[in-house]
């Protein structure tokens, strides 16, 4: 009943983003065969983990603040489409941010990570913080790189509605931590790997 009930949200909000929004979906490479992964998008908006998770084949699962649930339509899309609720003190909590995702992954769920660590304020891609690195490196689970343009156009930071403009996702190629040089300090593993994200993401920004 529940993949059932998950298939009906997924679906409608899939449908209504098509229709609404005129949200269309690239790959530049084929989505990885293993399970789980690890998606990091770029963050403007609270449509974002909504419009990643209607699009990608697989449920995701994320950490979401606690205020988003406070309208139940908000409520039951994004529980049903994996939001995991969380108060603004844990939200902080780098430690238990860690601690949350790796065991999602441990158990073989797929999860949704926004290294900026906030929304965006101009819409354009922020500095990104270490915490995905460190998560996809202890897990060793790839990461797909995910940019989402025009979110910020449908809905800022402070809207209440949603505006009928274009959305785009576009999803780059999968990144592997094994792909990092053995023999480096944990440090510098994790410089080279958020490097590697960075440029991932950067690169898809530009090419949205």
């Amino acid at each position: 009943m529940k993949r059932l009930f998950y298939a009906v949200v997924k679906n409608f909000c899939l449908v209504f983003f098509k229709l609404y929004n005129r949200l269309s979906v690239r790959w530049i490479a084929p989505m990885p065969k293993e399970d789980p992964v690890i998606v990091v998008a770029n963050h403007c908006s609270n449509l974002d983990p909504v419009l990643v998770g209607s699009v990608f084949p697989r449920r995701l699962r994320y950490l979401a603040k606690a205020e988003l649930f406070s309208s139940w339509i908000m409520k039951v899309l994004i529980r049903t489409l994996g939001a995991i609720p969380v108060n603004k003190q844990d939200q902080q909590s780098a430690g238990m941010a860690l601690k949350a995702f790796l065991e999602l992954l441990e158990n073989g769920e797929n999860v949704l990570l926004f290294p900026e660590g906030a929304r965006s304020l101009d819409g354009k891609l922020q500095s990104l913080q270490g915490g995905a690195a460190l998560i996809a490196l202890k897990s060793g689970a790839p990461v797909v790189p995910a940019y989402i343009k025009g979110s910020f156009e449908s809905m800022p930071p402070g809207a209440k509605f949603i505006r009928a403009t274009s959305i785009t996702v576009l999803f780059g190629e999968t990144i592997y931590p094994k792909e990092i040089s053995e023999g480096e300090s944990p440090k510098e593993s994790r410089k080279k790997f958020l490097d590697k994200i960075s440029e991932a993401l950067s690169d898809l920004e530009k090419s949205v």
